[in-house]
């Protein structure tokens, strides 16, 4: 596996290395590996892994297709919950990393067994997964944190599990409203023990924020 290179040469020294960086690898070779509906389809923790999480429709599918410069790389859906897997996308060739595509949580009419499944399948592997570098949690930027989201805040708090808030849709408001988005989230990144202290916002369709999050992905396994 490639490293990052050390000390004062490495892409952590400089945002400029490091967004060249990030840039080289996600143009790449990346595609699916697997899905794991249970914890004994994981792949071997064999290279980091960064997490994306959600709510239903926040527009991941679209953010992962955006971050790996991929039309269909996710699959998109207009249909909540539809994602109730683990999805995993391997990144570089030999795989320097890999993507996890996580179920997209709160959809309302998901039935009871489901979303219990969806608990526990996310919750053992947030909790039991070594090579798990840091979870983006994706939050609509016209809506901001919900009550589910904080749930999951709660959840990577307790697991210890470093993580980041990504505002998506950033395209969708104005400009002052997603700057009072922005402040208001990092307000409540800082009361919580896991979460990185900056925000990103993001927009998949304009673009804005993308290569700000590709470095912050190969950061995060640096």
């Amino acid at each position: 596996m490639s490293k990052l290179p050390p000390a004062s040469d490495s892409p952590e020294a400089d945002p400029v290395l490091l967004a060249e960086a990030a840039r080289r690898l996600f143009s790449g070779p990346i595609g699916f590996l697997k899905s794991a509906p249970e914890l004994q389809f994981l792949p071997d923790p064999d290279v980091p892994e960064v997490a994306f999480a959600g709510r239903s429709n926040v527009g991941k599918s679209s953010l992962l297709n955006a971050l790996t410069n991929r039309n269909s790389l996710a699959r998109t859906s207009n249909t909540p919950g539809r994602t109730q897997e683990l999805n995993f996308f391997d990144v570089g060739e030999p795989p320097v990393m890999r993507l996890v595509d996580m179920p997209g949580y709160g959809f309302a009419k998901a039935p009871k067994d489901m979303v219990r499944r969806w608990r526990f399948l996310v919750n053992d592997y947030l909790r039991g997964r070594a090579v798990l570098k840091r979870v983006l949690v994706l939050v609509d930027s016209r809506h901001g944190l919900k009550d589910v989201d904080r749930d999951i805040i709660k959840m990577l708090d307790e697991a210890a599990v470093s993580y980041r808030l990504v505002l998506t849709k950033a395209d969708k408001i104005k400009a002052s409203e997603l700057e009072t988005a922005m402040d208001q989230l990092a307000a409540e990144a800082r009361t919580h023990v896991a979460a990185h202290p900056e925000i990103l916002a993001t927009s998949s369709e304009g673009g804005l924020g993308i290569s700000e999050l590709r470095a912050a992905v190969l950061e995060a396994i640096g």
